[in-house]
């Protein structure tokens, strides 16, 4: 008698171990060349593209654009931007920046890496970031100043869209300045992060937003503390000088067209004597 033929077990294929989401690095270097600035390296990759706008006497001018949807979760992005001595560097980005709830439900990583040697000079002026419910996003600048090195950076923060409840967004800001810490501040808004819609942080505001000055020549002369508002519903503004010659103000508004208004007057305010 021939015995019944077994049926062999079907066993699955491996699951794929590769990481999930898109993983990126893009670079731009800034030189002195003619009297001016130049760009030896204007690297894009993954979500961004550079685009070279118009020069501004002897500073040169970016443009970050969007290539795809980005950071989604599980994303890895990192952008590194160095201004070499005596050289002037203005970045800015052609839309905002939307964090969006990914395949996976790690966060997604956005890292900038900035430094600025003697003499040199970089703004860093993007559009604001977006996040968008489900997303969950952890954003670092990490920022090495020389000595006499001048910076403006911009940092504006929208929680959610309209009608839209905000993801996870965790932010963390670290200042460098002749190797010395010069500001280190970290902020943590949305579903799951403690008292972040509280009175003592955002009360009813969704956007926030930071705008660091660092300029030697008011060295000695630093700026004294102002707050800047109409009304407490309209948004509230702060200007801190720092233990340098540099200036933080930090904002609070409903919306990103008020955040931007606060940040402008309060820059104004700032460079009034």
């Amino acid at each position: 008698m021939t015995p019944a033929s077994a049926t062999a077990p079907v066993v699955p294929p491996p699951r794929s171990t590769a990481a999930v989401g898109v993983r990126a690095t893009a670079r731009i270097t800034a030189a002195v060349r003619g009297g001016g600035t130049v760009l030896p390296v204007l690297d894009g990759d993954g979500p961004f593209e550079f685009r070279r706008l118009r020069s501004r006497g002897a500073e040169a001018r970016v443009c970050v654009v969007g290539a795809m949807s980005a950071p989604l979760g599980g994303d890895r992005l990192r952008i590194e931007a160095a201004v070499r001595r005596g050289a002037a560097l203005h970045v800015t980005s052609a839309a905002a920046t939307l964090a969006l709830r990914g395949p996976t439900t790690a966060p997604a990583t956005y890292d900038v890496h900035l430094s600025v040697a003697d003499g040199a000079e970089l703004r860093w002026l993007p559009k604001p970031l977006i996040s968008a419910a489900g997303s969950n996003l952890r954003q670092s600048w990490t920022v090495d100043l020389a000595p006499t090195a001048r910076l403006v950076l911009r940092e504006e923060l929208v929680l959610g869209r309209t009608d839209e409840p905000p993801g996870r967004v965790t932010t963390r800001l670290t200042v460098r300045r002749g190797g010395h810490v010069l500001l280190d501040q970290e902020a943590d808004y949305g579903p799951g992060a403690p008292g972040w819609d509280g009175p003592a942080v955002l009360a009813h505001h969704r956007a926030t937003g930071t705008l660091l000055i660092v300029e030697p020549d008011a060295e000695a002369a630093p700026p004294a503390a102002r707050v800047l508002t109409d009304t407490a519903q309209d948004g509230l503004a702060v200007l801190a000088p720092l233990a340098g010659p540099a200036a933080l103000i930090t904002a609070l508004a409903p919306d990103g067209l008020r955040l931007r208004h606060l940040l402008t007057a309060a820059r104004t305010a700032h460079l009034s004597p």
